[in-house]
């Protein structure tokens, strides 16, 4: 029987999309998984729609000329909510999974129908998050506080930082949110989920953090299953580590290189 040894490939501006590749890994152990960080767009949050479909497109090109990955997730709601249909136009026979802000498990657990979403100034003012909002969420109130900050901490500062640090990176916006009673926390970047027990220290226990990872890895479950047969998976001990890239000239340096270790990642260089 003839095996597929093609990686399933992640995709984020930076180490956002990282615990989405944990989340697949737990529950697709047997597949191998590629993951490319944009070091070279990052940030996409603060860009114009026309700049993020820019950096997406590319990157992700050179990534699939790279790994030939059997599906793409792209693990960035910016880039999903301002770049999917491109994406997929320039990957015909690859699918491509998205993710976007968890509105509707949110929705299912607030009973105050006050939901804060915590995302990049570009993702929050995004025509795609209200459509999600009118569909799963019609009888709730959408805070959206845009944190550009944030993501540039978890970036470039999360890496050594102190636990004082992260709560003091994490509090503005949790303070902003809880002040006009939310009582359920959309985590709507890739990037927050890394500070995931911070968000939830902060907003104590009457608050829902809830993120999209367990439902992105489900989705990409069901598209994998829907490849033919020969699709299935096949890690023979022999066969490479899961691998992280980076877009960009330079080292790898001690921040991805720290972030690789935490994910089990083999550092593999940049793509040019």
């Amino acid at each position: 029987m003839h095996h597929d040894t093609r990686p399933v490939a992640f995709f984020d501006s930076g180490v956002g999309g990282l615990p989405y590749l944990g989340a697949a890994r737990a529950l697709l152990p047997a597949e191998r998984y590629v993951y490319l960080a944009d070091r070279r767009g990052f940030p996409y949050g603060t860009k114009s729609r026309g700049e993020v479909v820019e950096a997406a497109v590319g990157a992700i090109a050179s990534l699939v000329s790279m790994t030939s990955p059997k599906a793409i997730v792209v693990a960035c709601n910016t880039a999903t909510e301002l770049a999917i249909d491109e994406i997929r136009a320039a990957n015909p026979g690859i699918p491509v999974v998205g993710t976007v802000p968890a509105i509707k498990p949110a929705a299912a657990v607030s009973k105050a129908r006050r939901i804060g979403v915590v995302a990049t100034p570009a993702a929050v003012a995004a025509e795609y998050l209200s459509d999600l909002a009118r569909r799963w969420a019609a009888d709730c109130a959408l805070v959206r506080i845009g944190d550009g900050a944030l993501v540039d901490f978890v970036e470039r500062a999360f890496i050594g930082s102190s636990q004082e640090e992260r709560l003091a990176a994490v509090r503005p916006s949790v303070e902003a949110m809880l002040g006009q009673g939310v009582d359920a926390i959309v985590l709507g970047c890739t990037h927050f989920l890394h500070l995931a027990p911070e968000f939830r220290e902060l907003a104590g226990p009457g608050v829902a953090i809830v993120d999209s990872r367990d439902g992105i890895a489900s989705r990409l479950r069901s598209v994998l299953g829907q490849l033919p047969a020969e699709g299935r998976p096949y890690r023979p001990a022999s066969l490479a580590a899961d691998a992280m890239y980076l877009t960009g000239p330079g080292e790898f340096g001690p921040v991805y290189g720290g972030f690789a270790e935490i994910f089990g990642l083999e550092p593999a260089g940049a793509l040019e």
